[in-house]
């Protein structure tokens, strides 16, 4: 299963409901990119939420 390196964020399960309320089952999946960071002084690929990716080019 996939996860963000940075947040933890995975896929996450639940139901869908219709206008007649039968209920099938369904998954969110998070927006993950393959990234190259630097990380203790070398580059990694990682994979890392946009969310995530974002966060960090601001702190930039």
């Amino acid at each position: 299963m996939a996860k963000c390196y940075v947040t933890g964020k995975k896929t996450s399960f639940g139901h869908s409901r219709s206008f007649s309320y039968k209920l099938s089952r369904r998954t969110w999946k998070p927006n993950l990119q393959r990234r190259r960071l630097m990380i203790n002084g070398r580059m990694q690929t990682v994979k890392i939420s946009v969310r995530a990716l974002r966060a960090l080019t601001k702190t930039k």
